[in-house]
């Protein structure tokens, strides 16, 4: 890899933790390891992190919880460490938005495959840091969004009206694309439970902004439909 990247290694279990972190760094990574939720968030303020390995059994708050609390305010690409044959965390953890999962024994190359694999998919290493909260204009297959002025318009320039629903879920997708984002999280990134006070209000925001993008619901081809984990926008996003 050009650049070495940032590893945050989050297990309660010490000599798993150490046992990763030697190995990824015999292997041109950069780790820094935590053991629980409090340290992860610190490490997170600390450090500009590319990817986190998060175990799902820790004391306090688990991992499900932390992805999620993640997957709310970033979308720093995470895989999920389960314990063996524990089907239901895995389908959990990618629907609370992990990346990828590994089941518990594993062996540490297919860790590091797995997570070179994770940073191609959202090139990572060559990707420049942008701050969504100050872009000034959203772009997408011919589309133009301005959040500040809560402004969506058409490639000829015609203004389309949205309603505060609409654009808080536009504005969450814009800056969450081709990301699988289940209800919960919908609702949580679209400014608050306020703005859609309704789990289902999700599905009937998703169904009238399809019609506002002139996405065909029975074929759509910006807001996508994933069965048992929520949506995903798919089309290409430029800042």
């Amino acid at each position: 890899m050009e650049k070495q990247a940032h590893i945050l290694v989050v297990d309660d279990d010490r000599e798993i933790r150490d046992l990763v972190a030697k190995f990824l760094k015999q292997h041109n990574l950069r780790v820094t390891t935590a053991q629980d939720g409090r340290e992860m968030k610190r490490a997170l303020e600390d450090w500009a992190v590319d990817l986190v390995v998060l175990d799902v059994m820790m004391p306090g708050d688990d991992g499900l919880t932390l992805c999620r609390n993640l997957r709310a305010t970033s979308s720093l690409p995470v895989i999920m460490l389960t314990a063996m044959g524990e089907e239901t965390d895995r389908i959990i953890g990618l629907e609370m938005g992990a990346d990828d999962y590994l089941a518990k024994p594993f062996n540490p190359r297919e860790l590091l495959a797995r997570i070179k694999a994770v940073l191609r998919r959202t090139n990572v290493q060559e990707s420049t840091t942008v701050d969504l909260d100050n872009v000034d204009c959203f772009r997408f297959n011919g589309w133009e969004f301005r959040p500040e002025q809560r402004e969506l318009r058409t490639d000829e320039g015609v203004l389309v009206p949205l309603s505060r629903g609409e654009y808080e879920l536009l504005d969450t997708f814009m800056r969450h694309p081709n990301r699988v984002l289940n209800r919960d999280q919908l609702l949580d990134m679209a400014r608050g439970r306020e703005a859609l006070p309704f789990d289902r209000a999700i599905d009937v925001q998703v169904s009238r902004l399809r019609k506002k993008l002139k996405d065909d619901p029975k074929n759509p081809e910006l807001i996508k439909t994933v069965r048992g984990g929520g949506y995903m926008f798919t089309a290409k996003v430029e800042s």
